[in-house]
């Protein structure tokens, strides 16, 4: 220490450091002010809300005792025929919704009132009561009763069946497929997720598109070559028409293409549906009600599936004792032979096998296609009369959910 200086009063590691007791003694002096923050926060809020409140009610000068808004605009709920409105206003008193009860499997799905009292829907829809289920079917007026089937093409995807009443509803207009081409107007009418009586509206956005039908793992898988719409069609449509601007119907609403959950989470419509065209669905139901069974269009060829090729080519060697053109079948008939590359079926440019299958499928036995072909570098032109397969009764299918 230098002199003048005392030293600190009980030492340097006494008295200033070691030795404080003020902390246990300041304790309760900041409990209090914390009590304290808080109690004026909350009154602070309460005078701000109070204060708000003051400066923003409605003051009795803000009232207006002659303010309106005037009548709703007089009008009428009638519209154009050819309007959607119209359209659905037509169609669907000949609309119903279908709940299948297989027992060990169910299904959902809609149908059309046809002549004579009955209906068409998709096979897949009625396909659980095969073997003895029950269908319910409800009219637009919401009046339900029981149906039986009367004939079912798994191979088509389509079906027949016969309520015990109708309630009076109209019976559906049928329009011509072939007439109809891409941009056309539609409007599709079902009852999608069980929602009875939904329409929803499009247009025709291609046409002979090859649409997988027929029950999934099952022999009668086949093709047909549909209309592609992008009028909204989900799980319930299936069955339901689709009609055009007059209220014909053009088509029966059958698939969907989905993203699926596995491609970012979305299922159900996606703006691609699929139709089975109107004219193949009118001779398929005329044949199930007069016959109960469906005839097979073929033209009798086996396909070569190694073929990379443009178009198709008939197989060129015999495979298991079959002959790649069936002697005197509808093909031999019109001169084509093995190796020869179809090119086009009346008109339209066939790119694969799906496709050929598909458009023969669509033509009913009888009815002629214009087949141009190529054999040996040049292109010729063959005019085949479709053919029919064997008649074979309706297997029993493996229900496939609606």
């Amino acid at each position: 220490m230098g002199p003048g200086w005392a030293p600190p009063p009980g030492g340097y590691a006494g008295a200033g450091y070691a030795g404080a007791a003020a902390p246990g003694r300041r304790g309760p002096r900041t409990s209090t002010m914390v009590v304290l923050a808080v109690v004026i926060a909350l009154l602070a809020s309460t005078l701000g809300s109070v204060g708000t409140y003051l400066l923003t009610r409605p003051s009795v000068s803000d009232r207006d005792p002659s303010f309106t808004l005037g009548k709703a605009p007089t009008g009428s709920n009638s519209r154009p025929p050819d309007s959607i409105a119209g359209v659905a206003a037509k169609v669907l008193p000949s609309v119903v919704s279908l709940a299948v009860d297989g027992g060990t499997s169910a299904s959902t799905g809609s149908g059309f009132l046809i002549k004579g009292g009955y209906v068409v829907t998709n096979n897949h829809v009625v396909a659980a009561a095969a073997p003895g289920g029950e269908i319910q079917i409800q009219f637009s007026n919401r009046k339900s009763t029981s149906a039986r089937i009367i004939g079912r093409d798994p191979e088509s995807d389509l079906a027949v069946v016969k309520p015990e009443e109708t309630f009076g509803a109209p019976e559906i207009s049928l329009g011509n497929s072939d007439n109809v081409v891409v941009g056309d107007p539609v409007v599709a009418i079902g009852s999608p997720l069980g929602l009875v009586g939904t329409v929803t509206s499009g247009i025709v956005s291609s046409l002979n598109r090859p649409v997988q039908a027929g029950e999934e793992n099952s022999s009668d898988t086949t093709w047909l070559s549909a209309i592609q719409t992008d009028a909204a069609i989900n799980p319930g449509n299936s069955g339901g028409p689709l009609v055009n601007a007059n209220g014909e119907v053009i088509g029966v609403n059958s698939a969907i293409a989905t993203l699926g959950r596995s491609a970012g989470g979305q299922s159900g419509s996606i703006g691609l549906g699929f139709a089975i065209p109107v004219n193949h669905a009118r001779r398929i139901a005329e044949e199930l009600v007069t016959t109960g069974v469906a005839k097979k269009s073929r033209i009798g060829i086996t396909i070569d599936q190694t073929y990379q090729g443009t178009g198709v080519r008939i197989d060129s060697e015999v495979r298991q004792g079959t002959r790649p053109v069936e002697p005197d079948g509808p093909a031999d008939k019109a001169g084509l032979k093995p190796g020869d590359v179809i090119l086009e079926v009346n008109g339209t440019v066939v790119q694969d096998s799906t496709e050929l299958i598909a458009l023969i499928r669509n033509k009913a036995p009888g009815e002629k296609l214009s087949i141009k072909f190529q054999r040996g570098g040049q292109e010729k032109t063959a005019t085949v009369i479709v053919g029919a397969a064997a008649a074979q009764s309706t297997p029993t299918p493996t229900p496939r959910p609606s």
